[in-house]
């Protein structure tokens, strides 16, 4: 089993789904409570990396983020390397392969908080990144964490995003999902087996977590 590949899994899904937690709450607040007539073009902007082959989003990454790029070109100015073919070229493509997953939630959390308490917030005088933190965001908690969790569990498994933007470089861009394929096409399918497994359960327990909080499971537990 390769451990290396593991961690950069990991760190990879934990990284992305924090910055999306950063990211996608702004623009999901902004999609709930904007009245902008045109805001479905944004959403749809949003939701394209669902239906849009992860090779051909990560063609596209890899041309914006390219050398040749104003992107690419500042980033290789600012820190002497270029972008493609690094852990942070592959962060933000997993971040922008993986937002959907964050801000959908997201916002079905925002929807279902009631106006009237969000109103009676302002009303009493207090602003609108307070009334987003003390109200808005507690009432909201279940689809935040499933937001997360999605975000985090959808990164452990790209493949063709991955593949395109990060390479298969040991130690920097080399993920689970890569190392599953490279052992089933050097045949050792007991290597693949062990780590498919590991993403199985992994996978499996995020599901979990994800509707026990949809569901409040713990709820039918006796309180002490």
């Amino acid at each position: 089993m390769n451990w290396t590949a593991i961690w950069v899994t990991f760190q990879l899904a934990s990284l992305t789904a924090m910055a999306l937690l950063i990211i996608g709450l702004p623009i999901a607040y902004w999609l709930t409570f904007s009245r902008w007539r045109w805001k479905f073009l944004v959403e749809s902007v949003v939701a394209l990396p669902l239906v849009l082959p992860p090779t051909v989003l990560g063609f596209y990454i890899l041309v914006a983020i390219g050398p040749h790029s104003p992107v690419g070109r500042f980033y290789s100015d600012l820190v002497g390397h270029p972008l493609p073919f690094t852990f942070e070229g592959l962060l933000l493509a997993s971040i922008l392969y993986s937002l959907p997953f964050a801000v959908q939630p997201f916002a079905a959390a925002f929807e279902q908080v009631d106006r009237r308490l969000i109103e009676a917030s302002w009303t009493l005088g207090v602003s609108k990144i307070a009334t987003f933190f003390k109200l808005i965001v507690p009432l909201s908690m279940a689809g935040l964490v499933t937001g997360a969790v999605l975000s985090f569990a959808h990164t452990l498994g790209e493949f063709g995003v991955v593949l395109m933007v990060g390479g298969n470089i040991e130690g920097e861009t080399r993920t689970v999902s890569i190392d599953i394929y490279d052992e089933v096409q050097a045949l050792n399918y007991a290597g693949a087996a062990k780590t498919a497994l590991l993403l199985v359960v992994v996978s499996y327990g995020v599901l979990l977590l994800v509707y026990a909080m949809n569901r409040k499971v713990w709820a039918v537990w006796p309180q002490r």
